[in-house]
């Protein structure tokens, strides 16, 4: 009974063979799949996806690097597309310092994620957060910045929403970052870096999350874990980042499988 919270089957690497991918998932035990989206294109596509496969739910918004593609008519088209039942989360939105350098960008991104943070808000729907550190540093100014941002959006939401206000997708900050971040409720999400060999600093971090607030997530078709580095990632794989959650908690991977599906339920409720 695995979850991929965090995959993006709509890319054009899965146009040859998506119901294959589809069934592979299912024959390895996935239940549910969510695609997230990063322009109108994508979260339009996500839907599309949703609505053809009963285990895949959506989620919609402006990526922080696709930022380029946001305008007044664009966005109005994604708040129209969050009212779908499939849509169960605003995303993936956040910041990203690793590719935007310039100042007054970067000033547009926290901008455009507060906007879409409001929308959430009025949505009552979770948040899939992307965050990069500009050298892919442990912390730094990206950190602090969205830390910011989500601790005054957090502090306004409703009871039921502030219990549950999102994920951090990917985390790739250190132990401080997750834990400012667990104080504000928010989820973890883990991905495939979590089983290469010289990840032990992320390994370590991991070990000291909660694991009733930790989800797992592929980033399909980036980011493939152990034994599939150098090939295209893809939703089935999510049961090796399982595996090694299970190793470094000492926990069985049925046990690690049943929580975070729990904890996914629990955040994106899948359109209860």
């Amino acid at each position: 009974m695995l979850t991929d919270t965090h995959c993006h089957l709509d890319y054009n690497k899965f146009d040859t063979d998506r119901a294959a991918v589809l069934q592979r998932a299912a024959d390895s035990g996935l239940v549910r799949i969510l695609v997230p989206g990063l322009d109108h294109a994508s979260s339009a596509a996500a839907v599309r996806l949703a609505e053809s496969t009963v285990s895949v739910y959506a989620a919609v918004g402006f990526h922080p690097t696709d930022l380029d593609k946001f305008s007044e008519s664009a966005f109005q088209k994604i708040k129209e597309l969050a009212r779908h039942p499939k849509v169960v989360a605003i995303g993936e939105i956040g910041l990203d310092y690793y590719w935007v350098k310039e100042n007054d960008k970067r000033a547009f991104q926290r901008e455009a994620l507060k906007r879409q943070l409001q929308f959430a808000k009025e949505m009552n729907k979770p948040v899939v957060i992307h965050m990069r550190e500009e050298g892919d540093a442990w912390s730094g100014a990206a950190s602090q910045d969205l830390l910011e941002i989500l601790t005054e959006w957090q502090s306004g939401l409703a009871s039921s929403l502030r219990e549950r206000p999102g994920v951090l997708h990917s985390f790739n900050g250190d132990l401080e970052t997750a834990q400012k971040a667990l104080a504000l409720n928010f989820y973890i999400g883990i991905t495939g870096p979590v089983t290469y060999p010289k990840a032990g600093k992320k390994r370590e971090i991991v070990r000291q999350l909660p694991l009733d607030r930790i989800l797992i997530e592929t980033d399909a078709p980036f980011l493939p874990p152990v034994p599939h580095r150098g090939k295209r990632n893809e939703p089935a794989y999510v049961l090796h980042i399982a595996d090694k959650i299970a190793e470094i908690h000492s926990k069985s991977p049925a046990e690690v499988a049943a929580i975070t599906t729990s904890n996914a339920t629990r955040l994106f409720a899948w359109g209860d």
